[in-house]
């Protein structure tokens, strides 16, 4: 039986796990307890984050880490047989693959993607990124695409021709040729699985606005995150659709304020590994744009703690507050990281969702 996907469920506020697939998650530290990410690991975490109601689990794609002490994240798993795993070991909660366009031909594409949301009766999402780090595309001998999103255009119009068509395809486009194709079965979900794009450039939120169904962005303070969904809204409009809008944090949640933002020192400042947080620093203010051109500045803290995400870091109170002034702000959904994500998951189900369920943002 057909599911609706978690992300178009009634919450206004949607919750989900973000990049344990990869060791680390997004803390680049050195601190013992830090995340290995491995098999038995994620599928607890995820079945942790399926009985609690949350909506997604949603991966990174990562081929190459950025060195350190714990050559950071150079482990992660591929994100199609992740999802796939998962699919068939949870129940409700949507399985995202991350997927770098130039990297995974849309004929694959089409494939693999239909084949988890079947294994998970139509909760499968796809996060489309086009890549930004140089060294990682190196590995496979293939240049970054300077039109990125023009080829990553191509490559969604080519996966939904394929589930729509009975018969089979030609396409003669700028970066694929397809003769005779054919990808059956179709996704459940129609005309494809639900789509996120993350991005915070011109080409990448255009791409989103006329093709995606989220956009993920990230903000570096609550009171200036709406201009971001007031844009990605206008740029939506102006293209006849509807695109929701998602942001990213890493949490640190602790029954006190102070326990709280003592481990948040320990593992971002104190314990940091700074050899990698400057490799990462570096690569993403070169060649990506996914955050203001100040944060790589005045943030290195959450660069260590999180990739650079918002920091949401207190008591269970003081971060429900946090995420409900963010919904206030007009976005649908987080998606969130913890150094430890079996540790540290669980307490934050148990003390942080109901008080959201208080305040109205989830049922």
């Amino acid at each position: 039986m057909i599911k609706q996907h978690p992300l178009k469920g009634s919450n206004r506020l949607k919750l989900g796990v973000f990049s344990a697939n990869a060791d680390g998650g997004l803390a680049i530290t050195d601190v013992p307890e830090r995340w290995q990410a491995t098999w038995d690991d994620n599928l607890t975490a995820a079945q942790v984050a399926d009985r609690a109601g949350l909506e997604f689990f949603l991966p990174i794609a990562r081929w190459k880490g950025f060195g350190g002490r714990n050559r950071v994240r150079e482990h992660s798993f591929e994100t199609f047989t992740w999802a796939a795993g998962l699919a068939a070991a949870t129940e409700r909660i949507g399985l995202f693959m991350t997927v770098h366009v130039p990297l995974v031909h849309p004929l694959y594409a089409a494939k693999a993607l239909a084949t988890v949301d079947h294994i998970s009766h139509g909760r499968a999402g796809l996060n489309i990124v086009c890549g930004w780090n140089p060294k990682e595309f190196g590995m496979f001998g293939t240049p970054l695409v300077e039109k990125g999103y023009d080829q990553a255009a191509e490559w969604i119009d080519i996966v939904e021709r394929l589930y729509a068509a009975d018969e089979p395809i030609d396409f003669d486009g700028e970066y694929y040729r397809l003769k005779e194709a054919v990808s059956r079965p179709a996704s459940l979900q129609v005309p494809r699985p639900v789509t996120m794009n993350a991005a915070f450039g011109d080409p990448g939120r255009n791409f989103a606005a006329a093709h995606c169904d989220y956009l993920f962005t990230t903000f570096s303070e609550i009171a200036d995150a709406g201009r971001h969904v007031a844009d990605i809204g206008a740029r939506a409009e102006k293209a006849g659709r509807t695109v929701g809008c998602y942001t990213v944090a890493h949490v640190v949640c602790r029954e006190t304020q102070e326990e709280a933002e003592a481990y948040y020192t320990r593992y971002a400042v104190t314990l940091a590994d700074h050899a990698a947080v400057d490799q990462h620093m570096a690569g993403k203010k070169e060649f990506s744009q996914s955050h203001d051109a100040h944060a790589y500045d005045r943030y290195r803290q959450r660069f260590a703690g999180g990739a650079g995400t918002y920091p949401l870091v207190g008591t269970p109170e003081k971060i429900a507050e946090d995420m409900v002034a963010i919904s206030a702000q007009g976005y649908e959904g987080i998606a969130l990281s913890f150094v430890n994500y079996t540790q540290e998951l669980p307490f934050f189900c148990d003390r942080v969702l109901p008080l959201l369920r208080q305040a109205g943002v989830r049922g």
